[in-house]
């Protein structure tokens, strides 16, 4: 597979990409360049500058995931890839730590008036009672926003001695107490306790002209703001008004509505400090959102779960240490379903079974259904797109929970109704190293790990029917790698299950049913 990096990302990265894919950089292309050039690849990484439009889109017929190395993605169409199926993945993390700590400076340079002293001796002048400056010291910081970033500057606030404050309806009152925030669920009374306020805060219809003239009105007089997050979130001209009349004395802004800005309004201002939006403008910061993006491209197009995936349903990261290690177990069990019941589906249940009972489970639902439709579905399935392709094709799917288990701690169960017996295939993970193990098929107790070729059957329980398999595959070049039998009782059927290193053929596979007299057989590909 090809993967087209548009804009310059760490090397780290690149050579990452390399390990497993054919990778081109090609920086500074034109839109039309872009258009005409994506068609060829799997994969596309941008950062800030080039634009991932629906046009860009709907000419990449071979495109799996985008990736914007950085934290939004402003720059690519959502939606016309979701359309088409293809992930759209960023990386989230990689500047937390630059961009927290860009708002303590620019609090900080506020504060002691550094741009200004420092342009100041510049033209030859000692001017230190004009530039006395105020202690952070005991203050009170408000913080808008109390997410990544956010929970990082509270966090250097502390230590710096302030009190913190915060406003986030989506926080919950035992985590601020654990960050040290007194946290609030009515915007005016942060406004009206902050001696600095910072925002950390999304672009949404609430938050953008979030702060206008009634809230500065609420603000303490000479309270100091600063903005790293998005532009346009303080209305830039009730700002303007705040600062002429004092009830601002400083802002720090590094973000901007419509970027490069050259022209801001507020540059006319001596209590003003305006950044490029340097907030992740750190080698630090740049390295680790080349090397994530790169981490997350390989996942995308190696079919695993891309966790930044800003088209996927939401996966918070303590559901995702409960569920992760069964995503690949819920794909495996999809593709077998697919695989064993030949007569075509009439529902499916998916049963979460133990510990899994208790957690979000929507990826590993998905999970099924993008391995399920992968082998039966001539579009190409991922994480996006299954449940969509399921609805199309009017699959009937009901998840059952079940908090009581008797043999492991979690387990997942597919159950597929089909016009003959019904299908019921069970897994879970085992070991500090979570291996996937199938536990059970067609109500038989298995301990056996999947792998690429597998093959199954079921045949009365009598002497000699492991060798009369096992002398089958020998003349037809097949080894076995690993077998398990399992039985309900003495002398009653048994179900066999055996990993092999190589496909076996429908031919032998018919050959073992007919020489060794078994009841039925599968042959499974992963």
């Amino acid at each position: 597979m090809k993967v087209l990096v548009a804009e310059k990302i760490a090397d780290s990265g690149v050579e990452m990409l390399k390990e497993h894919f054919d990778v081109k950089v090609k920086v500074g292309l034109s839109p039309e360049e872009l258009v005409a050039e994506i068609p060829a690849y799997d994969a596309l990484i941008v950062r800030s500058a080039t634009k991932a439009t629906r046009e860009v889109i709907e000419a990449g017929v071979n495109l799996k995931i985008i990736g914007r190395a950085g934290v939004g993605v402003d720059n690519v169409d959502v939606q016309a890839a979701t359309e088409r199926g293809i992930i759209v993945c960023n990386a989230p993390t990689s500047n937390i730590v630059s961009a927290a700590e860009h708002t303590v400076a620019l609090m900080l340079a506020q504060a002691r008036s550094i741009p200004q002293a420092w342009a100041s001796m510049r033209e030859c002048k000692w001017e230190r009672s004009k530039f006395t400056g105020a202690e952070v010291y005991e203050k009170t910081l408000a913080i808008f926003g109390l997410g990544r970033i956010g929970s990082l500057v509270a966090e250097r606030a502390r230590g710096l001695g302030m009190r913190v404050i915060g406003y986030d309806p989506y926080l919950t009152e035992d985590r601020a107490q654990a960050m040290g925030v007194e946290l609030f669920a009515d915007v005016d009374e942060v406004l009206s306790q902050a001696d600095f306020i910072t925002v950390h805060l999304p672009k949404t219809k609430e938050t953008i002209g979030m702060f206008g003239p009634e809230q500065f009105a609420l603000m303490k007089d000479g309270v100091r703001l600063v903005n790293t997050a998005r532009g346009g979130i303080y209305r830039t001209e009730a700002l303007e008004e705040a600062l002429k009349s004092g009830k601002v004395a400083s802002v720090a802004i590094d973000v901007f509505e419509v970027e490069p800005c050259t022209d801001s309004p507020l540059a006319a201002y001596e209590n003003v400090i305006l950044t490029p939006h340097l907030g992740a403008s750190t080698a630090e910061a740049q390295d680790r959102a080349g090397e994530q993006i790169a981490e997350y491209v390989s996942a995308g197009l190696l079919g695993k779960m891309v966790p930044t995936a800003v088209n996927i349903a939401p996966v918070s990261p303590e559901v995702l240490d409960a569920v992760g290690p069964y995503i690949d177990v819920a794909e495996t069990l999809g593709k077998m379903v697919a695989q064993m019941a030949r007569h075509g589906l009439e529902a499916l249940d998916i049963r979460f079974v133990g510990g899994l009972a208790d957690v979000d489970t929507r990826i590993l639902r998905t999970a099924v259904l993008k391995g399920l439709l992968s082998v039966v579905s001539a579009e190409s399935v991922n994480f996006v797109n299954a449940d969509y392709y399921a609805e199309q094709r009017g699959m009937e799917i009901s998840e059952i929970r079940q908090s009581e288990t008797l043999d492991y701690v979690s387990m997942i169960t597919v159950c597929a109704k089909t016009p003959e017996e019904p299908l019921e295939i069970g897994a879970t993970v085992m070991g500090k190293k979570n291996e996937p193990r199938l536990v059970s098929l067609y109500g038989f107790d298995l301990d056996m790990i999947p792998s690429e070729y597998m093959s199954f059957f079921i045949y009365e329980d009598r002497p000699g029917m492991i060798g009369k398999v096992g002398t089958i595959l020998g003349a037809n070049k097949i080894n076995i790698a690993q077998m398990q039998v399992g039985r309900k009782k003495l002398h009653g059927t048994a179900l066999m299950g055996i990993n092999v290193d190589t496909p076996v053929p429908p031919e032998t596979l018919e050959t073992i049913v007919t020489e060794a007299g078994m009841e039925d057989a599968w042959s499974v590909e992963l």
